[in-house]
């Protein structure tokens, strides 16, 4: 070191083991890796699984209660805590930062490139949901104008939460503000990028999400 550091973003199931793990892949490409703990101020929270919660009433109302506590402005309050504490560290380069997240966290990914877009040079989002909806006032696409990073989404096919039409309404916003980017689908389904998530994890996808995941940040923290 000292390297270029991100901060990734897990998904609605919060932190656990599946994501330690992927940090460890992450920083393998040469990155310092930071995964919040996103529901710290609810301490007792969970553990889920992922792959019986929306199954189970109760824990999916408790999910659901947790999420709905993550606003953009947390999110954005926080990124600058998760800033602030990367760059203090001796084993950080540079003073900006990449950020990625699946799922929920990809929708986290891209609300901190709007809202603190001088501190981001690469924002990448996986399966991620929520993107680009008409009538959410709080919609990552509305502030697309103050991304100063490099955007790259990957999405998953025939995901009620990022459709081709939110595609296109986030294609056409990022274009618009001459943001660099790139929108691509995979041929698998949500969640498939998280080794967890058995009913939808994906080995194929999951690679090729490794493999831009490297390429993206590898380019931008080249240019920084």
């Amino acid at each position: 070191g000292p390297w270029p550091a991100v901060v990734m973003f897990p998904d609605a199931g919060g932190l656990r083991p599946t994501f330690d793990q992927m940090a460890a892949q992450l920083a393998g490409f040469g990155f310092v890796v930071l995964v919040p703990d996103i529901y710290y101020r609810t301490p007792g929270w969970g553990p889920f699984d992922l792959n019986t919660v929306f199954t189970d009433q109760e824990q999916r109302k408790q999910l659901f209660e947790l999420m709905g506590t993550l606003t953009p402005e947390v999110f954005a309050a926080d990124a600058e805590a998760f800033f602030d504490y990367l760059a203090a560290r001796p084993d950080v380069a540079g003073d900006t930062f990449g950020t990625t997240g699946y799922c929920m966290g990809g929708r986290a990914s891209l609300i901190v490139a709007t809202r603190v877009p001088e501190r981001v040079a690469a924002a990448l989002s996986f399966h991620g949901g929520r993107l680009a909806v008409e009538d959410d006032p709080d919609s990552p696409h509305l502030l697309a104008d103050k991304i100063t990073a490099v955007v790259y989404v990957g999405a998953a096919e025939n995901d009620a939460s990022f459709t081709t039409d939110d595609a296109k309404r986030l294609e056409d916003a990022l274009s618009g503000a001459a943001v660099e980017h790139s929108i691509e689908f995979y041929s698998a389904a949500h969640g498939f990028a998280v080794p967890d998530h058995a009913a939808v994890y994906d080995e194929a996808a999951a690679q090729r999400h490794w493999a831009n995941t490297g390429r993206v940040f590898g380019a931008a923290f080249a240019r920084a």
